[in-house]
């Protein structure tokens, strides 16, 4: 079965042009990202798998099930990932500026979303936003703004 999703996500990657639907690939590389950044700590909390379930329903229009699946074929594919270099190069190819910067945003809420940020989900944002071309006035930015209030 792992393979199978694996074959599904590479051919979608080589080749997003011939797909009819560009979007779940683009929506499968944001939700890896996202995974790698939940992962960052080495504690995936429920209040993370419930701000990242959220923040891909809203920002896709999935539906509940649409939303497990896209990230169980996430998780599956950060599991198998050497590096982020799949994710990030498509990103970058379909995503213009702003889009990649809301993304950084999305990263911030969802290491926050635990109450707490760690020194290594801001390190793991910070390589990634860099991968993404995002400049660093803009990674402060989001980051500031992505504070909870105290």
């Amino acid at each position: 079965m792992l393979d199978a999703i694996s074959n599904f996500f590479q051919r979608a990657l080589a080749e997003p042009e011939q797909r009819e639907n560009r979007a779940i690939t683009l929506e499968l590389a944001t939700a890896a990202l996202l995974c790698e950044v939940m992962r960052a700590d080495y504690d995936q909390s429920d209040a993370e798998r419930t701000a990242l379930k959220q923040m891909l329903t809203t920002r896709y229009h999935l539906s509940e099930s649409e939303v497990t699946e896209l990230m169980a074929l996430a998780e599956a594919e950060v599991d198998d990932a050497v590096d982020h270099y799949q994710f990030v190069s498509l990103i970058k190819q379909h995503y213009g500026y702003e889009q990649r910067c809301e993304l950084v945003v999305l990263m911030w809420q969802l290491a926050w979303a635990d109450g707490s940020l760690d020194p290594l989900e801001e390190h793991r944002i910070r390589r990634l936003a860099d991968l993404l071309h995002v400049s660093h006035s803009d990674f402060i930015r989001s980051k500031l703004a992505s504070q909870p209030s105290v």
